[in-house]
């Protein structure tokens, strides 16, 4: 157990102590956060230039639609768009050619450029028209108030859920919100299981590829240096996901902080535009309602049982790594082991997505309790509160299953880590399996 210990240890120092793993561990919370806001503030952003847009009406119904906006501004054509087109000046930057009554030829409206059309021109051209033709449309029905009617029979309907708590208080829960949280603790998981498990591989081919293994198999038995090589890797992992889960709580905070006056009233505006209706207090009213439905979430729960889900996923592919890595001599040889394994992971992270519809079918039941699945899975279910003797079943056959694999694992470990020169296939793997 000593030279476990010894071998965990050398794993974990040698490569915290790396710069890229630095980097990337203070880094990435950085690059994450920027993901979130920088997208949303370059948004409110308004260039400085104005687009002239000329409006060619050859009914005069609907030159009159268009308002101007900090963007573009709609100006009456005095020319033909031939002459336009030939002209030398290129004061307008797009032609708005109706050459037609639009209810009865949708066609007759073309916008004109010599530049790609810009979807937010598109967006004000359609509903502009959009708008008008609506109401022709209903006029012509000759009903009297048609378009009050319509107006009033209009209903959104959005059906409240509500949670009970073991006390009996009652909170606002949100299917969305707990899709949304699974899915994002799913794709951590399936990211960290094969970025560390591929890291597992990669350690096992340098050593082999160098030839140190042959002075390291002399002082330590092979089952010991590769549960050691596991183990510390898998304290890398957790260490790094300790240290970015609070870095990017404190950035997220501290954004909120910095920009979150600014950013609810330019969150307005940009809402706005897509939804006339919506303004600054209801976008408000929508976010404490957002973190009611985030406080039915047992985040305590689900993060422990990460951890535990974390550790036996990562457990289990890491041993078929290694054992994968000790068998072969290249990286390009790895392809024939490795493509069903990438398979298998991929099938459990669809039958996750999935899942979200349905978090207590067959589908996400069974997966969720088959070990090679189950860690990404149930992460998917966890916050649909999974009863707690699935969970336990669960973990127990993940853990079961993960030491049996890395016992497997060890015997072709014990083969393959001194064999050169030879690629073995599937038949030899088991043939090593069977040595004493």
């Amino acid at each position: 157990m000593n030279k476990i210990g010894l071998i965990i240890k050398r794993e974990y120092l040698r490569r915290v102590s790396k710069k890229s793993f630095l980097l990337l561990t203070f880094l990435l919370p950085f690059l994450f956060v920027a993901m979130i806001f920088v997208p949303f503030w370059l948004s409110t952003l308004k260039g400085d230039d104005v687009h002239n847009i000329a409006v060619l009406d050859d009914t005069g119904k609907y030159s009159g639609l268009f308002q101007d906006t900090e963007t573009y501004r709609f100006i009456q054509g005095g020319k033909s768009l031939e002459d336009y087109r030939i002209s030398d000046k290129k004061e307008i930057f797009a032609f708005l050619s109706i050459t037609d009554d639009l209810l009865e030829n949708p066609s007759a409206a073309i916008i004109y450029s010599e530049k790609q059309i810009p979807g937010e021109l598109s967006r004000l051209v359609n509903q502009a028209i959009a708008k008008e033709l609506e109401e022709e449309k209903m006029a012509s029905f000759n009903i009297p108030n048609l378009k009050e009617i319509i107006q009033e029979s209009k209903i959104n309907f959005n059906v409240q859920t509500i949670k009970w708590s073991a006390d009996g208080t009652e909170s606002r829960s949100s299917s969305m919100v707990a899709s949304i949280t699974g899915m994002v603790f799913t794709m951590l998981i399936y990211m960290f299981i094969m970025i560390y498990g591929g890291m597992v591989m990669q350690g096992v081919m340098e050593e082999k590829s160098n030839r140190i293994i042959e002075v390291i198999i002399s002082s330590v038995r092979p089952f010991d240096l590769m549960m050691g090589k596991i183990i510390g890797i898998c304290f890398v992992g957790l260490t790094q996901l300790f240290l970015w889960g609070i870095l990017t709580m404190a950035l997220l905070l501290g954004s909120q902080l910095i920009f979150g006056i600014g950013m609810g009233s330019d969150m307005a505006a940009v809402g706005a535009m897509n939804q006339p209706g919506l303004n600054a207090p209801d976008i408000l009213a929508n976010n404490s309602e957002v973190f009611e439905m985030l406080n039915t979430i047992n985040f305590t729960e689900i993060g422990l049982f990460f951890i535990l889900f974390f550790i036996g996923g990562y457990m289990l592919y890491a041993s078929l790594f290694a054992a994968i890595g000790s068998a072969v001599d290249s990286q390009e040889d790895t392809q024939q082991f490795m493509i069903p394994i990438t398979v298998l992971m991929v099938f459990a992270l669809y039958a996750g997505i999935y899942s979200m519809e349905n978090p207590d079918g067959p589908l996400a039941f069974w997966c969720s309790l088959i070990p090679l699945t189950s860690p990404i899975v149930m992460m998917i279910r966890l916050p649909f509160d999974v009863p707690y003797w699935q969970l336990l079943l669960s973990v127990a056959l993940l853990y079961g299953t993960a030491i049996l694999i890395t016992w497997f694992s060890a015997k072709i470990y014990r083969v393959g880590i001194l064999m050169y020169g030879k690629k073995p296939d599937l038949k030899e793997l088991i043939k090593w399996m069977r040595y004493k």
